[in-house]
């Protein structure tokens, strides 16, 4: 059984005519009439009372007929959700992002621009590790994933989103650090509080201090920017935070630059290659700008 014969068969049914129906449906009658004589003996039924004037509907004519309406309308609704797929207009997005993004990069106003344009398209939105969501984009759990910036991974597509250069902070009442400057052997001495491995900051800092030689010592890891923060500001330690986070709390922080190496934290979207892109995907990347969110 056919979708072109359940067509024949509907239209043949509501105009009580095979020659108008075939009009209609711009098909020749004998092809009409073949098709429905074909549905008639895999049915094993007769469902056309034929006359030289018109045909109506047998029985079981008339009991097939609300049957066939009905998937000829849920084959239409199947292609218009396909089609809203297509289009970006319904389906699903399903975004990643490493916990404790700082004050720089608004995604959740991204996500409600998204939502205000798309409202069909449903969002939904993970926190994890870097390492973990890279993981998910892979293995297709994610379409996009907001984290800083890592080694090229085959089948993995980057957008530089956001970058901004980390400063070193501490509480006001803190005696560490003259002037406004500090170098990284300056820090071996003192007490660092940072993110736990593989969150926020952590790699790039670490990377940093190894490629120098020099060592550190953390004494309080956490997995949020505003602990963080509370400790610094308690005088247990200092930190190393993007500007704008210091800019945040510059009443009860001070921040000094980093002189002897380039700190830049870069964050990017991660998206599966083209192959993988959906409108959706490619709406959502289109309201990005290039140098940042907000």
């Amino acid at each position: 059984m056919e979708l072109r014969q359940l067509h024949h068969f509907v239209a043949a049914a509501r105009m009580e005519h095979f020659t108008r129906a075939a009009r209609k449906l711009n098909v020749a009658q004998s092809a009409l009439s073949a098709s429905i004589r074909a549905l008639e003996d895999e049915l094993s039924a007769q469902l056309f009372v034929r006359t030289t004037r018109k045909v109506r509907l047998t029985a079981s004519g008339q009991a097939f007929l609300s049957k066939a309406e009905k998937v000829l309308f849920s084959v239409e609704e199947a292609r218009d959700a396909v089609r809203a797929v297509e289009q970006g207009q319904a389906g699903r997005l399903t975004i990643g992002s490493v916990q404790s993004l700082p004050a720089f990069l608004q995604l959740p106003t991204v996500l409600a621009k998204f939502h205000g344009l798309y409202s069909q398209v449903e969002i939904s939105l993970v926190q994890a590790s870097a390492l973990n969501l890279l993981d998910k984009l892979e293995r297709g759990e994610l379409d996009l994933a907001f984290l800083p910036a890592f080694d090229a991974r085959r089948g993995i597509e980057t957008r530089l989103v956001a970058c901004e250069e980390l400063v070193l902070v501490c509480s006001r009442q803190a005696n560490f650090f003259s002037g406004d400057a500090v170098d990284l052997q300056q820090l071996t001495a003192v007490p660092f509080v940072d993110f736990e491995n593989d969150l926020g900051t952590r790699t790039l800092i670490d990377r940093a201090f190894a490629d120098a030689l020099v060592d550190r010592r953390v004494i309080f890891e956490v997995s949020d920017l505003g602990t963080l923060l509370n400790l610094v500001e308690q005088k247990l330690g200092v930190a190393l935070v993007p500007q704008s986070v210091a800019r945040s709390r510059q009443d009860t922080l001070k921040s000094y630059v980093v002189s002897d190496v380039d700190l830049c934290w870069e964050i990017v979207v991660a998206s599966r290659g083209q192959m993988s892109r959906t409108a959706s995907i490619a709406q959502f990347l289109d309201l990005l700008p290039m140098d940042g969110l907000g």
